[in-house]
């Protein structure tokens, strides 16, 4: 069986805010359908690396290609398809409160597609359905938990048709019992072969459902692998600290 393309490929990503690189050299790549899970310590660059990535942030050094183009900051035109095609997943949804849900949802496909209202609402309904959320598409943002907030981010990603999904620590700002409800999401993407890249914390989902690991610290990609590899066969010594902390912490090894 032939691999699969890549879909995505960053190479040497940089980022300095003043005196401070807070992102050096970074280069992978993605293949279609895969899960790539960034793990470390807070501040190491997870999220600037994401950031980059969709050029939220602009780098000062580095490429990144779609599907084999490169995507260039400097033609307007060509960097907004690109956004389109890479969809985001924050920490803080980054919802308009004063819409509902399916509002959220529908607002891009009617402002950025160019749909008709009907065909929107009926297209965001359906993502919001996707997601478990049938009984709650007319509720404001302030009448949602914080996972079903994230998941009506979601359900507005996958409403542009999304290439390649970027979830920057979508379960940090949640409570406990609602985590769970968003890692369904996701492991429901992953099992329908969305292609993503997700920083996260939550180490378990990470052992579970990554095709590899990226150990990232102080803005570098220290050493990436399978799960199981990072886990019980890290080759970094740094890398085999953290991980032991967090077989530690949750007993098992994967």
């Amino acid at each position: 069986m032939s691999e699969k393309k890549v879909i995505l490929r960053a190479e040497n990503l940089t980022k300095r805010y003043g005196d401070k690189e807070v992102l050096k050299n970074a280069s992978f790549s993605v293949r279609e359908g895969e899960l790539k899970i960034l793990i470390g310590p807070s501040g190491g660059g997870k999220s600037t690396l994401l950031q980059c990535i969709n050029f939220l942030v602009r780098p000062e050094a580095g490429r990144v290609w779609l599907d084999g183009r490169e995507v260039l900051y400097h033609r307007k035109r060509e960097l907004y398809a690109y956004r389109q095609k890479v969809g985001m997943i924050f920490q803080d949804f980054n919802l308009f409160d004063h819409l509902t849900a399916v509002g959220n949802v529908e607002i891009a496909l009617i402002h950025v597609r160019g749909m008709d209202r009907e065909e929107a609402r009926a297209r965001a309904s359906a993502e919001l359905e996707r997601v478990g959320l049938r009984e709650h598409m007319e509720k404001y943002p302030a009448q949602l938990s914080g996972g079903q907030k994230q998941r009506v981010s979601i359900a507005r990603a996958l409403a542009m048709d999304p290439v390649v999904m970027l979830l920057d620590e979508p379960t940090s700002a949640l409570d406990p019992e609602l985590i769970s409800e968003v890692l369904s999401v996701i492991r429901d993407l992953r099992a329908n072969g969305m292609t993503m890249i997700m920083s996260t914390h939550q180490i378990g989902f990470a052992g579970e459902m990554a095709d590899e690991i990226l150990f990232m610290e102080d803005g570098v990609i220290v050493e990436t692998g399978s799960p199981k590899k990072l886990f019980n066969q890290a080759e970094c010594q740094r890398t085999r600290e953290f991980f032991l902390k967090i077989v530690e912490i949750y007993g098992e090894s994967r």
